[in-house]
Formats: C-alpha cells, sequence, structure tokens
C-alpha cells in the first residue's frame, strides 16, 4: 500500500467497473432531500420537535410492545436482530472491507473513509448523546437534560439512538466503499444499497418494539448518522476527484458543474455545530418542554 499519488492506479480502476461515478450528476429529488443542508436543516428540526411538541407523542408510545404481543421473540430480538447495528458487528465489516479494498486500491482512502465514520460516530453522535442527556423511556420522563451520563450512565444518553446512527453510518459506508472502490455489478450494488434500508428499518422497529428508545431517538438518530454519512463521502467524492489526473476534466464530478471546493464539507461540518451549539444555548434558557403537558402516571 502506498500514499495517493498521481502514479496510483485509480483512475484504470475507476474507468472499468465504476461506470456511474464518473459521469455528470444529474440531480433528482433523491439527492436534494440527502443533501448536506437538507439533512443539515432536517436534523436541527428534529431536535426541536423530539424537545418540545413530540415529547408528549414520545411518551404514549414508550411501550415495551413486544412484551406483550410476542413475547416468545424478545430473545431472538434482544441478542440477534437489535445487534446487527450493533459496534461489534457492524464495526468489523467496515474494518475488513476498508483494509481489503485499501490493499487491492494501493490507496489510503478507504482507510480514512472508515476512520471518518468511526470517529464521526464515536465523537460526533457520543458528544449530541451526552450533550443532550436525555433519559431512556424506563425513566418516563422524555425531556432533555433530566439525564446525563454521569447521573444514570448509558440510561442518560437516549437522544439520538446510537444504534440508529450506526445503521446509516457505518453501514452506508461499507456501501460506498464498495460502490467507489471495487469492481461490483451494479446488482449487487443495488442489493447492498437496499440491504442499508432494511438494516436501518430493523435496527428502529426493535429498539421501538423493544420500548429501548423514545420514537424522535429513533428518527433522530437516522437523520443525524445521515448527515455524518453525507459529510464524509462528499468529502471523499472531492479528494479523489482532485486525484484523478488521466482523467478528462469533464468527467471529473464537482458539484453543479462547477469546480470541486475541498471546504464544502468542512465548512457544512462547522455549520452544524454552531447550529448545534446555538440549539443547545436556547433550550437552556427557553426551555420549550415546560409548553407541552405530558401525561404522568399518579406515582411519578
Amino acid at each position: 500500500m502506498v500514499p495517493d499519488s498521481p502514479n496510483s492506479p485509480d483512475v484504470p480502476i475507476a474507468n472499468a467497473p465504476d461506470r456511474g461515478r464518473m459521469l455528470p450528476r444529474n440531480r433528482g429529488w433523491l439527492d436534494t432531500i440527502t443533501s448536506i443542508p437538507a439533512l443539515i436543516i432536517g436534523s436541527v428540526l428534529m431536535v426541536l420537535i423530539a424537545a418540545g411538541p413530540m415529547q408528549h407523542v414520545d411518551y404514549l408510545l414508550a411501550r415495551r410492545w413486544l412484551y406483550h404481543l410476542e413475547p416468545d421473540l424478545l430473545w431472538f430480538a434482544q441478542n440477534v436482530l437489535d445487534r446487527v447495528a450493533g459496534q461489534a458487528v457492524c464495526l468489523p465489516i467496515l474494518i475488513v472491507v476498508a483494509v481489503v479494498l485499501a490493499r487491492r486500491r494501493r490507496s489510503w482512502r478507504p482507510i480514512q473513509v472508515a476512520v471518518l465514520a468511526e470517529l464521526a460516530f464515536l465523537i460526533g453522535v457520543g458528544t449530541l448523546k451526552l450533550i443532550f442527556a436525555r433519559p431512556v423511556t424506563y425513566s418516563r420522563d422524555p425531556n432533555f437534560f433530566d439525564g446525563g451520563y454521569l447521573d444514570m450512565g448509558a440510561k442518560g444518553i437516549s437522544f439520538p439512538s446510537g444504534h440508529a446512527s450506526e445503521a446509516v453510518l457505518i453501514y452506508g459506508a461499507v456501501v460506498y466503499l464498495i460502490t467507489h472502490y471495487s469492481s461490483a455489478s451494479p446488482r449487487l450494488l443495488r442489493l447492498l444499497r437496499w440491504g442499508v434500508v432494511v438494516i436501518s428499518v430493523n435496527s428502529v422497529v426493535v429498539s421501538f418494539l423493544l420500548g429501548w428508545h423514545w420514537a424522535s431517538d429513533l428518527l433522530g438518530g437516522l437523520m443525524i448518522g445521515g448527515l455524518y454519512l453525507r459529510i464524509i463521502t462528499q468529502w471523499d467524492e472531492r479528494m479523489r476527484a482532485q486525484g484523478d489526473r488521466g482523467v478528462p476534466r469533464g468527467l471529473i464530478p464537482s458539484a453543479g458543474g462547477s469546480e470541486p471546493r475541498p471546504l464544502v464539507s468542512a465548512m457544512a461540518f462547522v455549520y452544524t455545530a454552531l447550529m448545534l451549539v446555538t440549539l443547545i444555548i436556547a433550550l437552556r434558557f427557553v426551555n420549550p418542554t415546560q409548553l407541552v403537558a405530558r401525561v404522568r402516571t399518579e406515582d411519578e
């Protein structure tokens, strides 16, 4: 393995199997709703909704549904289905895919993408969980800042859902690497993309039926995981475009037909951080949760 350079075999490999990615993009509605600005807006709105209007709904939906519907499935749901999106499963898959593709391509880029994806989960998602400090459903308290890791441990950092974030972020990174750094067939790539959808839905449904997360935790996890994935993949696309020296200029992917701007992803990340910090400060002082009528039992 050698560092990326103009003499790296990225271009010959990319031209054959990666037919779609070297052509100019036709941006459609899916690209629009999964763009960085759209995901930033969606994530901020999800935090606002989870901190206020949706708390009543969260409280009503927070039940251990599977215990009542089909208790015989509890072991399978907890020890098999739920663990698919856990670190013990998805992280080794990401590492193996990244290392194999890095050796085949003689490039550090797959490993860089994998490291960024894992850091985005550990630092990005983890920091948000610590900051918002939302108790789990067992506490029957959906308020932000009422939990905390120091006071309640893992039961005090419910938002956003880590498993939902991992399902999109980690498995999405795996499929991205296979799509852009291997010669996988289009049919296989379609199956892998649908696989990410299935894993994400599985993570949300299982956590909800087990009563381990508020509904807004799961939606927020999907949104924030998608945002981090989009930032990482867009950064990698621009870095690869700059490194493809042998490719005609017209075939290098760029945003809206213009030259790649390597700072766009970094700016989007900073903008997201600033928006979240502003939102956290506002929630600290305004506390919109006081405006929401919540259903509580007498012994609470």
